[in-house]
């Protein structure tokens, strides 16, 4: 039996890893892992929480676990907007005995509500329809007019993409007026997504301009509605979309073909027959059983589709028993995903191999007997992590099965031990750097294996690549290729060292000459050189918080950079922000305090932001948040529960109007708790404390008497 802190070790572990592959996943738009897997770490720690409710309290505390929120792609590039319907996540699996679980438990529920006797619910029909590997999306109809094009965001606030969105083709700007009435509002649901042919034929264009192949459709179409700036881009690429639900939806006292009392599939034909984008195919099923039958016709199709998905989206089609079964605090109870186990294939694992990151973590590498799958040879795969060797048992000269993730990653899932050599043995993790031979660590708390050697080349190439991505420098030419040149060529060591980079100095590095496309004359290519340096130029205008998330602090990802550039202002002010000022910033934790406070500690870091600074990198926030004077100046509030006269940032608003700040501990220094519906458990903590505690009526007298003060 595992003890108490081998568990609370796992849920940990699990917790960082799942974070670590949504950041991935909806941030970067780079999947780290298969789905297969991703739901199978999912599920484990879900059970680890039911039967471990103590610990998972606990680690709660520090940071709220995955499994408790929907998966968030806001980036805090584009406004954003509510949902006025919160867009959820579905429920899914690959097992049809959990698909009949999902049926044995919403009759379950409708039988508890007396929405349907025993014999009627023998009758519940369903709608099977493709589940598009796209990106979610709300769209706004206001008064009949498309007025907005919002991302799923977290769920409950999205991102504005309407710029981009109205480059994709057959979406009506305006409600039709042949269906009788016009709503005053609707928010109709749906999926964007890129057909192969178009992804086939960027990556083409890419692979002829020798550029970085993009992943997968999902991905590109992601960033593809995420481009800032640039809707004709947006148009080349050749976005689609679907439509398949719909959110709020008003129209006074007069009823719609797919109204409340009408069905999923009346709501369909709606569209289909009024010229809105929808799936080329949905079937309607009497039961569990042909709903099965309908997922397998699917899963026979879906090859012939010009796009990609992933499995089958089952629905109760009666919209009144719909909302009679209601939601979970993740998903609605009466719609389900069954996923399609993706193609899978056995090779020999001819040797592992350990990469190291940028911030020094070694990640093993299966390096594998060629394998054609999914279309395309498979020669490696990722392994994650050292424990995930040791828990599959995964050995050099192993029969191991992989698969891809979004049909691009190849992973390894698990080993044939019946094919295993009689003298095969463990893996045993690398003591030492395979890059500079340094003595790697493992640091408590942490999955990861590293290298804390600085001077590391492997950790300078991947430090370099992170500082000119997209969503850091954003530096496009600086690609992986001419990293590793760089590096090699002992031209550049830091980012700083980038922008000592001139004609002359570039015109030393293979990428650079004209033989390595075949001429062997060693002249400089001038027009690749010129526009490396007129990138590196151009990203010394940057917002600030684009330089704090390309420098690769430990913890800060694009989202806290933002948040720490905006209350502090310039890089100088974050420098010497000690710990106590960084754990003052709502969403700032003491442990990504004191990565902070390290990281800038270190006297070569000093160096290098110095030597930045003197070539001109910009060190100031445009954006800073400027504190409001006001009663409230120097007084912290924290928020709890669901308030019902204002959403959370609009309360958050009103005490900074006033110029008070929201955060999200209780401490002795909170001037009040405000609390509403569900309050958690910070309530307690707030009675324990002496904290004052403010119910949403005191709340909103509070603000009014100091609105007037």
């Amino acid at each position: 039996m595992e003890s108490a802190a081998q568990i609370r070790g796992r849920m940990k572990a699990l917790r960082e890893q799942i974070a670590e592959a949504d950041r991935l996943y909806y941030k970067e738009t780079r999947p780290a892992m298969a789905d297969t897997e991703y739901d199978r770490l999912k599920k484990e720690l879900e059970s680890f929480e039911q039967w471990n409710p103590d610990i998972a309290a606990e680690l709660d505390k520090e940071k709220s676990s995955p499994t408790a929120k929907v998966g968030s792609d806001l980036t805090g590039e584009f406004p954003t907007a509510r949902h006025v319907k919160a867009m959820l996540s579905l429920d899914n699996s690959y097992s049809k005995e959990e698909l009949e679980g999902f049926d044995s438990r919403l009759r379950r529920v409708l039988q508890a509500t007396n929405a349907k006797d025993s014999a009627a619910l023998n009758l519940l029909e369903y709608v099977v329809e493709p589940k598009i590997d796209g990106l979610g999306i709300s769209v706004v109809y206001d008064k009949g007019k498309l007025v907005r094009a919002v991302t799923r965001g977290d769920g409950e606030e999205g991102e504005i993409v309407t710029q981009n969105f109205l480059t994709v083709p057959g979406v009506p700007r305006e409600w039709p007026k042949d269906t009788g009435v016009v709503p005053q509002i609707i928010e109709l649901r749906g999926e964007v997504y890129l057909p192969y042919e178009q992804f086939q034929k960027i990556n083409a264009e890419r692979e002829a301009a020798g550029l970085e192949l993009y992943a997968n459709p999902r991905n590109l179409a992601a960033g593809t509605l995420k481009l800032k700036d640039n809707p004709e881009e947006a148009r080349r690429r050749g976005l689609r979309a679907i439509f398949y639900g719909v959110g709020e939806f008003r129209i006074g006292s007069h009823p719609l073909a797919f109204s409340r009392q009408s069905s999923h599939s009346a709501f369909l034909e709606f569209l289909k027959n009024n010229k809105f984008p929808t799936q080329e195919r949905w079937w309607i099923c009497r039961n569990i059983a042909e709903v099965w039958g309908a997922i397998e016709e699917l899963d026979t199709l879906r090859k012939y589709f010009k796009y990609p998905t992933d499995g089958a989206v089952i629905k109760l089609n009666d919209r009144v028993l719909q909302e009679i079964a209601g939601f979970t605090a993740r998903s609605p109870r009466w719609a389900f995903a069954y996923k399609y186990t993706p193609e899978r294939a056995e090779t020999l694992l001819e040797k592992i191999t350990v990469q190291v990151g940028r911030t020094g973590v070694l990640t093993p590498v299966a390096e594998l007997m060629p394998v054609e799958l999914s279309g395309s040879t498979v020669a490696r795969a990722t392994l994650h992590n050292a424990d995930e060797i040791a828990r599959k048992d995964v050995r050099e000269g192993d029969t191991v099965v992989i698969e891809k993730a979004g049909e691009v990653i190849p992973a390894v899932i698990g080993v044939v031990m019946e094919k295993r050599p009689k003298d095969s043995q463990p893996f045993e993790f690398p003591a030492n750097c395979p890059v500079c031979g340094e003595a790697v660590v493992k640091i408590e708390g942490e999955v990861a294996i590293r290298c804390v050697n600085p001077a590391c080349p492997a950790q300078r190439k991947r430090a370099l690549e992170h500082f000119a991505s997209r969503n850091a420098m954003a530096i496009d030419e600086l690609g992986e290729v001419v990293v590793g040149q760089l590096v090699d060529s002992g031209l550049v060591k830091t980012p700083a060292d980038l922008y000592g980079l001139t004609k002359e100095s570039l015109g030393e590095v293979d990428y650079f000459q004209n033989k390595i496309k075949g001429v062997p004359t060693g002249k400089l290519n001038e027009k690749s050189a010129e526009n490396l340096l007129n990138a590196i130029t151009k990203s010394k205008e940057n917002d600030l918080w684009r330089l704090v998330h390309g420098l690769g602090i430990p913890q800060v990802g694009e989202t806290v950079s933002r948040l720490l550039v905006g209350e502090l202002g310039s890089l100088d002010a974050l420098q010497i922000a000690g710990r106590e000022r960084l754990i003052g910033i709502s969403g700032i934790g003491e442990s990504m305090a004191e990565s902070i406070v390290k990281f800038f500690a270190n006297p070569e870091r000093k160096k290098m932001i110095g030597e930045l600074k003197n070539y001109g990198v910009n060190m100031l926030s445009r954006t800073q948040k400027k504190p409001a004077d006001g009663p409230l100046l120097g007084k912290k509030f924290v928020l709890t529960g669901e308030l019902k006269n204002y959403t959370r940032s609009q309360a958050k608003e009103r005490i900074e109007a006033l110029g008070g700040k929201v955060v999200d501990k209780v401490s002795k220094g909170v001037e009040a708790l405000v609390v509403g519906e569900s309050p958690g458990g910070k309530l307690q903590e707030a009675r324990k404390l002496g904290v004052k505690i403010l119910e949403e009526e005191e709340f909103l007298r509070f603000l009014e008497s100091h609105a007037h003060s």
